[in-house]
């Protein structure tokens, strides 16, 4: 299986884990990244992955996410394809995304990812038809279910 977890599913261990939303989902996510790092699932990074992450004002926070995708991604989507995923990102922007979701998103399917996950509801509204949208939570659901 193929995954693509964008800015703030990374981001989640970070936010206030005195909510209960926030404290499964970090779980959720950890559980991921641990599929991740013994090979169970691969991780697809991107070009645009990078660039948001290095917007990240806290440097701590920002050099471990850039250590895990660095250690562990299997498929990298490279700038080299631009264009290609912009083109798709203007039609996902049709759906509700935001230009940098939907620049994530074009990268996962670029990538023939299985998953895009993520904590944003908003994105998580929008209908793709091409991949599977999905919370950290309910991957997990639908992972036990094999």
């Amino acid at each position: 299986m193929r995954i693509y977890l964008d800015n703030c599913c990374y981001n989640r261990p970070y936010d206030d884990q005195s909510q209960l939303r926030i404290s499964i989902e970090t779980q959720a996510k950890l559980f991921l990244q641990e599929q991740i790092s013994i090979g169970k699932i691969e991780l697809v990074s991107s070009y645009v992955l990078n660039a948001e992450n290095s917007m990240n004002k806290i440097s701590s926070k920002r050099e471990n996410i850039r250590a895990f995708i660095n250690e562990n991604t299997s498929c990298y989507v490279s700038a080299v394809h631009k264009n290609e995923i912009e083109k798709e990102a203007i039609s996902i922007m049709d759906k509700g995304a935001k230009f940098i979701d939907a620049c994530h998103v074009a990268c996962a399917i670029f990538a023939k990812c299985d998953y895009f996950v993520s904590t944003d509801d908003r994105l998580l509204k929008c209908k793709i038809d091409k991949i599977k949208l999905i919370n950290p939570v309910n991957i997990i659901m639908e992972l036990e279910e094999f």
